[in-house]
């Protein structure tokens, strides 16, 4: 397991509540939308760009009977996550800060990995504008940042954000949005 993955394995391990509503942003295989599940998640959601990744993660969820949703980065949620988890590289985590960040909860928490430890700074900084940072923790050089208590949410009423991938991610892709 990639050290990466590890620090996403443990952070659920210790602090999912039983219940917790999970959103795994980036989820490639879909092992942490599955691992919540089995510890205890009330629901899950996993979400990639891209469609080799969805088609994976949906038929290992199917493999290790875990009622996870897997869907494509073009779905639309309907509501905020108690836990979002995005284990991705430091740029697409600084660009989707926003989009992130407004998909938690208010109380809930953000955590990050697919960090290296010289990145780590500029990273916290794209979300201390929404949360306060909890912890970090470091292994073989990566690292995973723990945001908890949401703060301020960027989807309101009075301000609605639209992102299409292609500016988040730098290629085309359908528009992600969030619905209130």
């Amino acid at each position: 397991t990639h050290p990466t993955t590890r620090l996403c394995l443990e952070w659920l391990d210790r602090n999912l509540q039983p219940g917790a509503s999970v959103l795994d942003y980036g989820c490639g295989s879909g092992i942490l939308a599955i691992a919540a599940m089995k510890l205890g998640a009330g629901a899950a959601i996993g979400i990639d760009i891209d469609p080799a990744a969805v088609l994976a993660a949906r038929n290992n969820a199917m493999q290790n009977q875990a009622a996870v949703r897997i869907e494509g980065a073009d779905h639309v949620l309907n509501e905020r996550s108690d836990v979002v988890v995005a284990n991705i590289l430091a740029n697409p985590l600084k660009l989707l800060a926003p989009l992130l960040s407004g998909a938690a909860r208010t109380g809930g928490y953000v955590v990050l990995s697919g960090i290296l430890d010289h990145q780590a700074a500029e990273v916290r900084a794209c979300y201390d504008e929404w949360f306060d940072m909890n912890f970090e923790q470091h292994e073989g050089g990566w690292v995973l940042l723990d945001f908890g208590d949401v703060i301020v949410h960027l989807f309101t009423a009075d301000k609605r954000e639209y992102y299409r991938l292609e500016e988040l991610w730098g290629r085309t892709s359908p528009v992600v949005r969030f619905a209130d």
